[in-house]
């Protein structure tokens, strides 16, 4: 298999990459030629900004708050970026609540609590899974299941909590919007939970659920939509790439012999990136025919980061020329790009 990829100079990071699914956001700032990393560690979001020329880097870090107490108690489970036509914010989830920040984590616009229980449960609370979508909506998962969905203008801190979808019986793992840019597209948004349970989505003043596909038990931990098609990473290592609308299977891959932790996809080509507790990454190439209506996935390349939990990878930027990937315990951001 040709060598598609080499390894650039690692970024450093101030503290290591918790295990969780889905572990590094990455921003691309073409005006600026700048990229944005975050990776979260515990309770905190280690965000670095680094200069396209790989000379200058700039760290952030951001404490999960309480209303405007910083407590060192909350875990934070995700950090993403919501990229909206008229606005980008850097979407921060914990044990606590979701915290919203202007794209560079300078000021928080935003704060939503969870509804934690009086008495303490068996069950824990946090909020897990961010996706931006269409125009205005801001759409985040909740461990009880639900989906808050958040209309976000397109400036300033006036965001709302418009909708609340209560389709998934146990704690949502990801979300993703379509990323394809193709309008026509009729399901916008998918959300997976722990069950396996994938629910697919049509956005607008009432989100409309179109399409529920069962998990058979195991959990779903990384989700992606591409033209119609949902790409679903599993606890057993395998994908399946299914049609949003229908439900049908166009193909299963047993990718990885462990459990994946994060799939990303660029859209302009059609790259997939799927990464796992194995130390493997591999990158796929989709393909969709539209007369047959048929997706077809093919294995491109695979790089091994040895002795590495692998916990987050993207890619940074649209066309995959470039990935990046962090591991479990890495005080580092690996990066590769096409050879």
């Amino acid at each position: 298999m040709a060598k598609m990829y080499h390894k650039e100079k690692s970024i450093q990071i101030k503290s290591s990459a918790s295990a969780f699914y889905n572990n590094l956001s990455v921003l691309r700032i073409a005006p600026r030629c700048l990229t944005y990393f975050t990776v979260v560690h515990a309770n905190v979001v280690n965000m670095v900004s680094a200069s396209w020329d790989g000379l200058n880097y700039s760290h952030r870090q951001l404490q999960s708050k309480e209303g405007n107490v910083a407590t060192s108690s909350s875990l934070i489970m995700q950090a993403a970026w919501c990229v909206l036509p008229s606005r980008d914010l850097l979407v921060l989830t914990s044990q606590k609540g979701i915290q919203m920040y202007e794209s560079d984590g300078s000021i928080m616009v935003y704060w939503h609590a969870l509804d934690t229980p009086e008495t303490p449960t068996a069950k824990a609370v946090f909020a897990r899974g961010i996706a931006a979508v269409r125009e205005k909506y801001i759409c985040v998962g909740v461990s009880s299941g639900s989906v808050l969905v958040f209309d976000v203008p397109s400036k300033g801190s006036n965001i709302t909590l418009s909708e609340v979808l209560e389709e998934h019986k146990e704690a949502i793992t990801d979300m993703a919007s379509e990323c394809s840019g193709n309008l026509e597209c009729i399901a916008d948004l998918v959300s997976a939970d722990d069950s396996g349970l994938i629910c697919v989505w049509k956005s607008g003043e009432d989100f409309q659920l179109l399409n529920k596909i069962p998990g058979f038990d195991t959990s779903c931990s990384s989700v992606k939509l591409w033209k119609g098609t949902v790409i679903a990473g599993y606890g057993t290592g395998q994908i399946r790439l299914y049609e949003g609308v229908t439900g049908i299977l166009h193909a299963e891959v047993t990718a990885h012999a462990r459990w994946i932790y994060s799939l990303d996809i660029a859209p302009v080509t059609g790259l997939l990136i799927s990464a796992a507790e194995d130390s493997w990454v591999r990158v796929w190439h989709l393909s969709l025919t539209p007369e047959t209506n048929s997706v077809e996935i093919e294995h491109m390349y695979n790089e091994c980061v040895t002795d590495t939990q692998i916990c987050g990878a993207k890619f940074c930027d649209g066309d995959g020329y470039a990935f990046a990937v962090t591991g479990y315990d890495l005080s580092e951001i690996i990066r590769y790009t096409q050879a």
